[in-house]
């Protein structure tokens, strides 16, 4: 087969592996064909640099030392704080609070916000599609308080029901939280059209933005939303690190989930009194390095300009899209008109997981299974599904790895017919 000759078909615009030095590293003495970009993001040679750089001259704890390098470290850290401000365009640096991660944030806001305030009667309304980070918290706190879930469902193509939406949102609704962009299928939420409405019936949103913030800008006062999460480690920075966006007034009213330094006014043994956020809810000593490291992910990324990197995970999408459709026997499982570089798919005869065994012998790094979101599986009646996840690194070639992969799986199988010829790329 040809190269792409759809004329309104867009082309990747970047190349950048060379700045990822994991990238040049054999597998399986083959070309390494990285797709399990939803699962974590290599990292930049600069995002590596700069938290070696940290231990090798700055290291130090913040806020509690006189000495120069445990104020420069502070500087550091704080810097670091502000650049995720600029990067959400949130409006106070003091509404960011650094978390280990997207599912540490929501069991902040689950257990400060939520537990205090949720009662039977109350309602939480999640979607089909929510990770297990965004269902479980809920859970929890439902256990604790008597409030119930409410489940938004999803239609065959993996777009929201958003006639469902309307129907389930009322005036027992106290919390909405829903993912910005779906980890299994790649379907884009219209987050700032639910937020309103949301708002409207009185409730407060959060949204889970792991899967958003590496491939599209993200306004949280455009949004709108009251909460919104992301991890490090898919923004192409460290893992064990992320961010919670909170609204001031809303953070200045949660108590802490965690006790211990750093988060205190005062301690007595009769009494104890609390820093303002965002201290409150950064007990002991955080993740300094990874603070600074995902600072300089964000940097990398705005300088490569998001809008650059839209655009050609675009293009890698509608490419991967068009090649797979292309394969007898294989199945796309979402296909929202509004999607991220996601393709999950399934392949007749051979189950995801031996998929991903086969593929990975020959250099191709996908996902195979539930993707931490079993109740979506449940709804398409399938136990997973294989997941190629693309970045900004990712180019045509890796989606031909892909493409080859699977036809060679499918000879294994004996599942496999027709032929291709060429490259195997789409025309």
């Amino acid at each position: 087969m040809n190269a792409p000759c759809d004329p309104g078909a867009q082309t990747p615009i970047l190349d950048l592996a060379a700045d990822f030095p994991i990238l040049s590293r054999p597998v399986h003495g083959r070309r390494l064909a990285y797709l399990d970009n939803g699962a974590t993001t290599q990292k930049p040679a600069a995002v590596i640099e700069a938290e070696a750089r940290f231990y090798r001259e700055s290291n130090a704890n913040i806020h509690r030392g006189v000495h120069w390098l445990s104020q420069h470290a502070t500087e550091l850290y704080d810097g670091a704080r502000a650049t995720v401000q600029r990067f959400l365009n949130a409006a106070r640096a003091d509404e960011i609070v650094f978390t280990r991660g997207t599912t540490e944030a929501i069991n902040l806001v689950a257990q400060s916000w939520g537990r205090p305030r949720l009662a039977a009667g109350d309602e939480i309304l999640l979607s089909t599609m929510e990770h297990h980070s965004n269902i479980v918290p809920w859970q929890l706190v439902c256990e604790q308080t008597g409030a119930a879930l409410k489940v938004i469902p999803v239609q065959d193509n993996g777009e929201l029901d958003m006639a469902a939406f309307a129907g389930l949102l009322g005036e027992r609704t106290r919390l909405l939280a829903i993912t910005h962009v779906s980890n299994a299928l790649g379907t884009v939420n219209p987050v700032a059209e639910m937020t309103r409405r949301a708002h409207e019936m009185g409730a407060i949103v959060l949204v889970d933005g792991a899967q958003a913030v590496a491939h599209q800008a993200v306004d949280v006062q455009a949004i709108g939303c009251d909460f919104y999460a992301f991890s490090g480690h898919k923004l192409y920075g460290p893992t064990g690190i992320g961010a919670l966006y909170g609204r001031a007034e809303l953070l200045r009213h949660m108590p802490p989930w965690q006790g211990g330094g750093d988060m205190i006014r005062t301690v007595a043994f009769d009494n104890t009194t609390f820093a303002p956020p965002p201290q409150r809810f950064e007990a002991g000593t955080p993740n300094i390095a990874g603070a600074i490291a995902l600072a300089a992910a964000i940097d990398y990324v705005q300088g490569v300009g998001l809008a650059r990197i839209h655009v050609h995970e675009q293009a890698l999408l509608d490419y991967g899209t068009r090649a797979l459709a292309a394969i007898p026997g294989v199945r796309l499982v979402g296909t929202a008109e509004r999607k991220a570089g996601i393709l999950s798919f399934l392949v007749e005869g051979i189950h995801p997981h031996d998929l991903g065994t086969i593929l990975d012998a020959e250099g191709v790094a996908i996902r195979a299974g539930h993707h931490c979101a079993m109740p979506l599986m449940t709804r398409f009646g399938i136990p997973g599904t294989a997941r190629a996840s693309l970045g900004l690194y990712n180019g045509l070639a890796d989606l031909d790895a892909l493409v080859a992969a699977i036809q060679k799986a499918q000879e294994l199988f004996g599942t496999r017919s027709g032929t291709a010829s060429g490259n195997g790329r789409v025309a």
